[in-house]
C-alpha cells in the first residue's frame, strides 16, 4: 500500500514550505506498511528556535489554504510537531534531531522522493 494522492500533495506543500523557510535534510518517510493513524512524517531541521517556528507556521499557513488544519499541534522550544493524521511533520533543532535520530528508529520504511527538495537543489546548484 502506497500513501494516497492527497496526502502526497500535502506532503510537498509541507516541503515546498520547509524549504521557503530555510527547513534543512528533509526526509520523508512512507509509514504505510507501519502504522495504522499516519501514511506519512516529513522531518525537517531548523537552525534555532525562530526557524523551527517560522517553518512550522508556513507549513500550517499553505495547508491551510489547501483547507487543511492540524488535529494536532505540539510545541517546545526545539521541537514542534504537526498532525495532519495522514502526514506527521516533525520540525526540530539539529541539535534534537541528532539526538533523537527518527530516520534511524523508521529506517525499516521506503523513504519518498521529494520533488520540491530536487527542484531547490537544482536551483542551489547542488547545495543543501
Amino acid at each position: 500500500m502506497a500513501p494516497r494522492k492527497s496526502t502526497l500533495d500535502n506532503l510537498e506543500i509541507a516541503a515546498s514550505a520547509a524549504l521557503e523557510k530555510l527547513g534543512k535534510d528533509l526526509v520523508a518517510i512512507d509509514l504505510t506498511e507501519q502504522m495504522v493513524l499516519s501514511e506519512v512524517f516529513l522531518l525537517v531541521s531548523g537552525a534555532n528556535e525562530r526557524q523551527i517556528d517560522a517553518i512550522g507556521d508556513e507549513i500550517e499557513l499553505r495547508l491551510s489554504a489547501q483547507g487543511e488544519k492540524p488535529a494536532r499541534r505540539e510545541y517546545s522550544p526545539h521541537w514542534i510537531l504537526l498532525d495532519y493524521e495522514d502526514l506527521v511533520v516533525h520540525i526540530q533543532t539539529q541539535e534534537i534531531r541528532q539526538y533523537y535520530m527518527l530516520e534511524r528508529l523508521w529506517n525499516d520504511c521506503p523513504r519518498i522522493e521529494l520533488s520540491a527538495v530536487k527542484a531547490d537543489e537544482a536551483v542551489r546548484g547542488g547545495k543543501k
